[in-house]
């Protein structure tokens, strides 16, 4: 079934706003502060000459960050206002972390308490407030969000309670036909005109997810809907933007990663869409990922679907990991990782993630419980946040070097990405573990071990190269290197024990 071209009159914009107006202006001073600290914020947009990011002013910027709800306890007290003060502390610590950027949905429908329309089109007061102060607090600590419009997980578990349910007056009669509807789609169209019209003005909103997970099952299980769907969606949003705005926030539509597994095809409208500005698929590997028994397959399974993304995406567009974690463990098996394991877990999936040519390190589902990210992660993204300093990405043309550059020893695995003039490296050793509590850790009271690297491709010239210690979230050393003509770059560094990131930069 064609999606229509025109929104559906029961669902058109303006009349919602209007009967809406008096429920939703609740607090007009926080609809100022988010505008204004938001408008403070430059507007984040696909560098044009590199597959990565950088603002309306010309600077780097990395989203570094997380999947975050509004059910979970870091943010469930801005519901109704129950304690702002813990959100705001909260925003204030993430900041400090180094943290850019929050996954959210705009709704999350584990509970029938967060629906943002009930009935569909009628937007709620509560949750309208809500996102004006999570707005303003973002702008206040210049921490931007990745937005999605519904949480398709939860929204396809309990559907049967969904405005979206035309059992409950909403526009679709089958969760199978959200993709083929075409009141559905008028409905969630002027969710969007909604949402651009109150926030899409702010510079806190790095970009929209259009459509979480996009899968078969949304579309009678197929994917032949998936692009003329995304094309429409696409196009609305842009039109919505440059009506009001004049310029537009990056697109996205985000998949599942083991659909293309079974349905490869959809790779063309996820990686490919010429509508869409940046690539991101969820790294859900069953055998290491979900349900992790060391710390080293994970990462080695993420640099693997970091080159084989690579393979599909256009070169000049972005890619990023947007959810990934212990799923199965979690979700399944009722397990919450301890710390000590987990926080290895989630340091070397993020640094396979940077170092494959992704931009930024991956976004974490937590899978824990409670339903947060623990310190030990959050140390990690502030270790993060200090090494993009010594790249500069906005002219970073990487291509995946995982499988081409080599090493001395077959002690550690490599994770590369490179252009003619600058590099990331990243070391993990894999050839020394130790058991701890039933699961494998890197044994860090091994014997370091000499190494040298070779980059192919480099040009000729003089070279920094920067080690950089993840764990502690510092810089070791930097040495120069004389590379007299154009080809492999041989790098000797220090002994390494556990792991070790090195930044290779040309210099002038």
């Amino acid at each position: 079934m064609e999606v229509t071209k025109q929104l559906n009159p029961k669902y058109k914009s303006s009349s919602v706003a209007n009967s809406n107006k008096a429920d939703t202006a609740t607090n007009t001073n926080n609809i100022s502060d988010a505008a204004a600290l938001g408008q403070e914020l430059p507007w984040v947009q696909v560098a044009p000459d590199a597959p990565y990011f950088i603002t309306e002013a010309g600077d780097n910027w990395t989203p570094i960050g997380q999947n975050d709800a509004i059910t979970w306890p870091d943010f469930a007290n801005a519901f109704r206002r129950k304690d702002m003060q813990q959100v705001e502390a909260h925003l204030a610590w993430l900041a400090s972390q180094g943290v850019t950027c929050l996954r959210f949905m705009l709704e999350y429908a584990q509970t029938q308490n967060r629906y943002f329309e009930k009935p569909a089109g009628k937007f709620q007061p509560n949750m309208v407030r809500l996102w004006d102060d999570i707005f303003a607090l973002c702008g206040k600590y210049k921490l931007r969000i990745l937005l999605t419009p519904v949480d398709t997980f939860w929204m396809w578990i309990r559907w049967k309670h969904h405005p979206y349910n035309k059992a409950n007056g909403g526009p679709c009669a089958k969760r199978s036909q959200w993709l083929l509807c075409p009141d559905t789609m008028a409905a969630i169209k002027n969710r969007y005109t909604f949402v651009i019209e109150r926030w899409g003005g702010s510079g806190v909103l790095f970009a929209w997810d259009l459509w979480n997970e996009i899968h078969p099952a949304h579309a009678a299980n197929s994917t032949d809907a998936f692009h003329d769907f995304i094309q429409e969606l696409s196009d609305h949003v842009r039109s919505t933007e440059m009506g009001l705005y004049g310029r537009t926030h990056p697109q996205t539509v985000s998949l599942y990663g083991p659909v293309l597994d079974e349905r490869p095809e959809a790779a063309d409208a996820i990686f490919r869409h010429p509508s869409l500005d940046f690539a991101s698929t969820h790294f859900y590997d069953a055998a290491t990922i979900n349900y992790p028994k060391d710390t080293v397959k994970p990462a080695i399974s993420t640099g693997r679907l970091m080159r084989e993304a690579l393979q599909h995406v256009n070169r000049s567009r972005p890619f990023f990991d947007s959810e990934h974690g212990p799923i199965h463990g979690f979700k399944d098996r009722r397990i919450t990782l301890p710390e000590y394991f987990d926080d290895e877990y989630f340091r070397h999936m993020q640094w396979a993630h940077m170092a494959s040519g992704g931009a930024g390190g991956g976004m974490r589902w937590p899978n824990r419980h409670p339903h947060t990210l623990t310190h030990g992660m959050r140390s990690a993204q502030k270790s993060l946040a200090g090494f993009i300093d010594l790249i500069d990405w906005k002219r970073f043309r990487r291509v995946n070097l995982n499988e081409e550059v080599k090493l001395s020893t077959q002690s550690f695995v490599a994770f590369a990405c490179a252009d003619a003039d600058q590099a990331v490296i990243w070391l993990l050793r894999q050839d020394e573990m130790q058991p701890k509590q039933r699961r494998l850790v890197v044994d860090a009271s091994a014997p370091a071990v000499p190494v040298s690297v070779t980059i192919p491709g480099m040009e000729a010239g003089r070279y920094s190269i920067t080690s950089w210690d993840t764990l502690h979230g510092k810089q070791m050393d930097t040495q120069l290197a004389e590379q007299p003509e154009a080809g492999d770059l041989v790098i000797h560094l220090a002994a390494v024990s556990t792991d070790l990131a090195v930044a290779v930069r040309w210099q002038v």
